[in-house]
C-alpha cells in the first residue's frame, strides 16, 4: 500500500490543484491519500470527487498553524469534516489571520530594504490562503533570490529577519479545532519544533492529542525511533507522510515516498472511522 498523508494543494501553498493532485497521486499508484492544506478545508471537495473518479480514497484533512508561548506548532487534522457553525467559522477566521501574517513579514521585508506588494503575494496565492511560501515564490521573481529554499534560510524560516509568528491558536485549541470538526488531531513534524519539546507535548496530551506524525523527510533515524517510542508509551497513532507541495528538483521528497507502516495506516483510518460516528 502506498499512502499520502501529508501533503497541500492550491487551497493553501501547494502548487499543484486538488484534482491534479489526485491525478499525480494514481500515476505514483498511491491509494490514500489525504489532503492536509494549511488553515482550510477548501479543497475537499474537488480532491474528493476526483478521488472518486480515480478510484484514490481521499481522507479530508488539515494542518493547523499555532503558536506556543515558544514557537510555531503545526497540529494536522484527519477525517475533519466540520458541521457547525461555530467551527465553519473558527476554520474561516483562520484566513485572517494569515493575511495580517502576509503583511508583517512584508512590513518586515520592507524594513531590509526589499519592498514587496501585498497585492503581488495575493496574486501568488490566488484563492488559496496566503502562505510564506507565495512570499518566497514573489522573491525569486523578483530575483531577490534564486531559489524558495533560499529565500526561507535568509529571510522567512523561524528565526530569520523577516518571520513572523502565526498567531491564531494555541497547540491545545488547534487540538480542539480539529476534534469540534469531527477530526483526528496528530502532532506534526516534531522534530522541527523550535521550543521546549517536552513542555508542548505536556500540553498537548492534556488537550487530547491523538498522535505523531513519525515518519517524516526531515527525521534522522534516531529521531524517527524516538517518536515511535513516545507513541507508543503514550498510546498515540503514528502517522507520516512527505510534506508534498509540488516543488520540482532536490527541494522535496516525491508524493507517496515516506512509508507508513501498514498496521499504522489502519490504526488511523480505523480512529477516523470512529471519530466520524
Amino acid at each position: 500500500m502506498i499512502t499520502e498523508l501529508h501533503c497541500h494543494t492550491t487551497a493553501s501553498d501547494g502548487l499543484l490543484s486538488p484534482t491534479d493532485l489526485v491525478h499525480l497521486a494514481r500515476q505514483r499508484d498511491v491509494t490514500l491519500l489525504a489532503i492536509t492544506d494549511h488553515d482550510t478545508v477548501a479543497g475537499h471537495a474537488e480532491a474528493l470527487a476526483a478521488g472518486c473518479e480515480h478510484g484514490i480514497h481521499i481522507i479530508p484533512g488539515i494542518e493547523v498553524s499555532a503558536l506556543s508561548p515558544q514557537a510555531e506548532v503545526h497540529i494536522l487534522g484527519y477525517g475533519v469534516r466540520p458541521t457547525d457553525a461555530a467551527t465553519n467559522a473558527k476554520l474561516a477566521s483562520l484566513r485572517g489571520v494569515r493575511e495580517s501574517r502576509a503583511r508583517g513579514i512584508l512590513s518586515k521585508l520592507c524594513e531590509l530594504g526589499i519592498d514587496v506588494s501585498f497585492e503581488r503575494v495575493q496574486a501568488q496565492a490566488g484563492d488559496g490562503m496566503i502562505g510564506r511560501p507565495h512570499v518566497a515564490r514573489v522573491l525569486v521573481e523578483m530575483g531577490i533570490v534564486a531559489s524558495q529554499q533560499l529565500a526561507f534560510d535568509l529571510y522567512l524560516a523561524e528565526g530569520k529577519p523577516a518571520f513572523v509568528a502565526h498567531d491564531g491558536l494555541t497547540p491545545a485549541q488547534a487540538v480542539q479545532l480539529i476534534h469540534a470538526a469531527h477530526g483526528v488531531a496528530v502532532l506534526a513534524h516534531p522534530a522541527l519544533y523550535r521550543g521546549n519539546f517536552d513542555d508542548l507535548f505536556a500540553s498537548l496530551l492534556s488537550a487530547g492529542l491523538d498522535g505523531i506524525e513519525v515518519f517524516y523527510p526531515a527525521h534522522t533515524p534516531e529521531q524517527t525511533q524516538q517518536y515511535a517510542a513516545l507513541a507508543g508509551q503514550h498510546d498515540l497513532l503514528m502517522t507520516g507522510g512527505s510534506d508534498f507541495h509540488g516543488i520540482t528538483g532536490d527541494q522535496e521528497v516525491s508524493l507517496g515516498a515516506v512509508h507508513v507502516p501498514k498496521k499504522c495506516v489502519e490504526a488511523l483510518t480505523a480512529k477516523i472511522e470512529s471519530r466520524g460516528k
